[in-house]
């Protein structure tokens, strides 16, 4: 049984905690009236500086502030996989002013990691748009006698209980493809958490873990480097920007176990803030710089309606949902 415990872009950040941009004129919300955004916007990033949702939030924020005209702060909230943040947004008024970066942590998994939650996803949250996927890297040192992952899966099977590998946190995006190749596979694996992305990598660099399954984004630049060796992607399809890397589902298939970012307001927001809202972050990750600035650092730019990102969450809740069981976690 498991036991739950509770290539930075192209500027640099002004905080830890908050980040602010102001440019341009006020917009109007079409059809409503009344103008929105009338004042500053408040864009919660539920987790610390310097990671990949972040990276994502301050980008957002920065090209959301040149187009509507207003201050957008990027405030830092991080702590028990994302729950701090996103109840911050959980519980904030529905108009507008309070937006988050979600991942799928503290909105499609924390519900069955915790007996009780602060919140209720489904119903204290808006979905709005689905910004992109990204697939996350297996990866190993490249001394690792196993090039593949038939190779890895044979060494694990030799060595019931021996194989680790390192994740940012309980639930992570990591620990989540940890155990869905453990499932699937039939692996007897341990995990072994850290606090982040940073810390999980240099876990395997240093010889503690075995692997770890981190975003496309943080795990580019080791696997360029040399430092760590790109065993697959956990997409189902091969990544653009490492074709030479297969998916693990080319082994396993019907593997998939990727992060997605999207964007979210508190629960009970209007259908039609939402989609201007939508409307507006939509024209931000399609423009040619960001989407191509997106491409290649292996996201998949998406740009959903809110009713696609709500029933994206759904399904992945219920997906997420059979993997914990099978693997016998119990909620703390």
């Amino acid at each position: 049984m498991h036991k739950f415990k509770i290539s930075l872009l192209w500027w640099t950040m002004s905080a830890a905690t908050g980040f602010s941009v102001c440019a341009g004129a006020q917009t109007t919300a079409s059809g409503s009236g009344s103008a929105w955004p009338a004042k500053s916007i408040r864009f919660i990033s539920p987790y610390a500086p310097g990671g990949g949702t972040d990276i994502l939030a301050r980008t957002l924020g920065q090209k959301l502030s040149e187009n509507l005209g207003v201050s957008v702060v990027v405030e830092n909230r991080p702590g028990a996989g994302g729950l701090i943040g996103t109840d911050i947004v959980a519980k904030s008024p529905a108009d507008g002013y309070t937006l988050m970066l979600g991942t799928p942590s503290p909105i499609t998994v924390a519900p069955f990691l915790y007996k009780k939650m602060p919140y209720d996803p489904l119903r204290d949250l808006t979905p709005i748009t689905l910004i992109a996927v990204v697939p996350a890297v297996i990866s190993v040192l490249p001394s690792l006698p196993a090039k593949t992952v038939k190779e890895m899966l044979a060494l694990a099977r030799a060595t019931p209980g021996a194989m680790t590998y390192s994740s940012s946190g309980n639930g992570g995006t990591a620990h989540l493809a940890g155990l869905m190749l453990q499932i699937m596979a039939g692996l007897d694996l341990t995990h072994v958490p850290y606090r982040g992305t940073g810390p999980a990598l240099t876990a395997v660099m240093s010889g503690e873990v075995t692997f770890t399954a981190a975003n496309i984004i943080s795990s580019l630049p080791m696997v360029k480097s040399g430092r760590l060796r790109a065993l697959a992607v956990t997409s189902e399809k091969r990544s653009p920007v490492l074709p030479q890397v297969p998916a693990v589902a080319e082994t396993l298939p019907g593997y998939s176990a990727g992060p997605f970012y999207g964007v979210l307001g508190p629960g009970g927001m209007s259908a039609e803030l939402a989609a201007r809202i939508r409307n507006e972050l939509v024209k931000i990750i399609h423009a040619p710089d960001m989407k191509s600035r997106l491409s290649a650092e292996g996201s998949e730019p998406i740009g959903s309606t809110p009713e696609g990102f709500a029933a994206l969450i759904k399904a992945e809740t219920a997906r997420w949902g059979k993997v914990i069981k099978a693997a016998k976690i119990q909620p703390e």
